[in-house]
């Protein structure tokens, strides 16, 4: 058993806590409590919704966890954790959206106020998505996408100025990610000189949600075994 308490499990853009679900299950089995929110937009809605929002929630849903206590960040949830890991003490970032500098290399894309994942998926686009999962896990996907605020992603991808973490960070990293390409990661871990889990799955998400996912949260666990030791 890890002498990890508690995990914070951050979702990326257009998901919700949902795609942890097979983390989930990894991490409670090691006697980790896990929560696992869904990112909410404003009351004035989604298109008012700032990244300032998003990062306020996961700074308070970490405040409250007991310590030892990790953040677990997926994409734009990968971004939120760096944002917050001054109050953890681990960090496992899984194909994170990188921080400045490292934003510059990202596709650049224009976002409208409200991105229309939920009102715009399919299940063929949704398959694509996730190449290596069964069909359950996909129709439960295609199923739960969101539709997301375009503000937080324009922000994201302007660069967001980050420190690097003072405690032990980890990367896991896709085989190949049509989102954001493993060598931009790559490189952040380098500069870092964090370890990287580098894994076979061939999505963004599939370290996730794909056949992989639940040995690579159980190798996550083995890497906050060995750095709770030598912490």
């Amino acid at each position: 058993m890890t002498a990890t308490r508690a995990a914070l499990l951050v979702h990326g853009a257009g998901g919700g806590g949902w795609e942890w679900n097979l983390w989930r299950g990894v991490l409670e089995a090691a006697d980790i409590a896990v929560v696992a929110p869904d990112l909410t937009p404003v009351a004035a809605g989604l298109a008012a919704t700032g990244f300032g929002d998003y990062l306020q929630q996961v700074r308070e849903a970490l405040s409250v966890l007991p310590r030892p206590r990790v953040v677990v960040g997926a994409s734009l949830g990968g971004l939120l954790a760096l944002r917050v890991a001054d109050a953890a003490d681990a960090v496992i970032l899984v194909n994170p959206l990188p921080p400045a500098p490292w934003h510059a290399d990202l596709v650049s894309r224009a976002w409208p106020d409200i991105v229309p994942w939920h009102r715009q998926a399919r299940m063929d686009g949704t398959r694509r998505a996730l190449p290596d999962t069964d069909e359950a896990t996909a129709l439960f996907a295609f199923r739960h996408w969101r539709d997301e605020s375009g503000a937080v992603l324009r922000h994201a991808y302007a660069g967001t100025a980050v420190e690097r973490p003072a405690c032990p960070v980890l990367f896991v990293l896709s085989q190949a990610d049509d989102d954001i390409a493993p060598v931009i990661t790559s490189s952040m871990a380098a500069a870092w000189s964090s370890e990287v889990l580098q894994t076979v799955s061939p999505s963004h998400v599939g370290p996730l949600l794909d056949r992989h996912a639940h040995g690579i949260a159980a190798q996550a666990v083995e890497w906050l075994n060995r750095v709770g030791r030598n912490g």
